[in-house]
């Protein structure tokens, strides 16, 4: 077993490849030589499995792993983690704006007693639209599952042995790192790091994956859409009864004939369009609650290098 070790899921990175094992390997050497690399190509269409090949080829420390499509970057990580074999594990994004050069900052903080230390960044240095988009999706993650997730926060940090180990037990198939940590409990903290530009290309996250992650991620870790929908309900029912109380009076009082076809139309619309929202939603949670049955596994490898079928756990 190794004493340290970095997952770090790849996507179209080529350009950026030789300078992360580069500056990772001598960030991970300085903590202790006894380490371990271990890149994932999540189906990338660039020649990144060439270059991790090529790393892996000279330097026995890198293993690799080539899923068989572009599974996402949670369900990337989980291989990496279903593999890797080290008491402490880096997990990081491979586009360098995780810069290396912290993981010394968060290994040192972690043996203060913490099992999780999470890298918040100070400037970040994405786009206005990435920062506003994660900003909503914090707000309304945080207000539906309950949990705290900070959109300063993002993949980089460090994990202990039993972190991993529980981790690898939990196996449905709505992934978020996030809130698997959070939901195992473990001593957890946040270290200020600097927050570095993309080394190359463009964000694998566009806006509709991002919603796609917030619908699952909401979905996996609450029901308070279901709830919420039932007290809508109610308050609907209530508004309508005493509209309904008003309409009698005022024609039982005034002698003020029922009127209004329009309003009626619009209301059976807009009571229709409700229906209809709260139906879908409850279809979300049976279309999830069909896929976990399936029992399908998390991800499918392509290719492997530097690892034995045998060392990788069961999907």
């Amino acid at each position: 077993m190794a004493h340290i070790s970095a997952v770090v899921p790849l996507y179209n990175e080529e350009n950026c490849l030789d300078e992360l094992y580069r500056r990772l390997s001598a960030a991970l050497a300085a903590i202790n030589p006894d380490y371990e690399i271990v890149l994932i190509d999540d189906g990338s269409r660039d020649r990144t499995w060439e270059g991790v090949a090529a790393i892996a080829g000279r330097d026995r420390r890198v293993r690799g792993l080539r899923l068989s499509r572009n599974f996402g970057q949670h369900y990337c990580i989980t291989a990496g983690l279903d593999i890797c074999d080290a008491e402490w594990v880096v997990i990081m994004d491979g586009d360098l704006q995780d810069r290396p050069e912290e993981i010394a900052k968060l290994y040192a903080r972690a043996q203060e007693g913490f099992d999780v230390v999470l890298a918040q960044r100070g400037r970040r240095r994405h786009p206005l639209p990435a920062r506003i988009s994660s900003w909503l999706f914090s707000r309304v993650f945080n207000y539906l599952t309950g949990l705290r997730r900070d959109e300063r926060v993002g993949t980089f940090r460090i994990v202990s042995r039993r972190v991993v180990e529980n981790t690898r037990r939990m196996r449905e198939q709505l992934r978020f790192l996030g809130g698997m940590l959070e939901w195992l409990g473990f001593p957890t903290t946040k270290l200020p790091v600097e927050h570095a530009p993309r080394a190359g290309g463009g964000s694998g996250y566009s806006f509709r994956k991002r919603w796609a992650l917030a619908r699952d991620a909401i979905v996996a870790y609450s029901d308070k859409p279901l709830r919420l929908t039932v007290r809508f309900g109610f308050l609907l029912a209530a508004l309508s009864a005493a509209y309904g109380v008003y309409v009698i009076i005022r024609a039982l009082s005034r002698r003020v004939p029922v009127a209004g076809w329009s309003s009626l139309i619009v209301s059976l619309f807009f009571l229709g369009g409700i229906i209809i929202a709260i139906l879908g939603i409850v279809g979300i949670y049976l279309e999830r609650t069909f896929a976990e049955t399936k029992r399908r596994p998390l991800y499918i490898v392509r290719d492997r290098l530097n690892i034995a079928a045998s060392d990788e756990e069961a999907q």
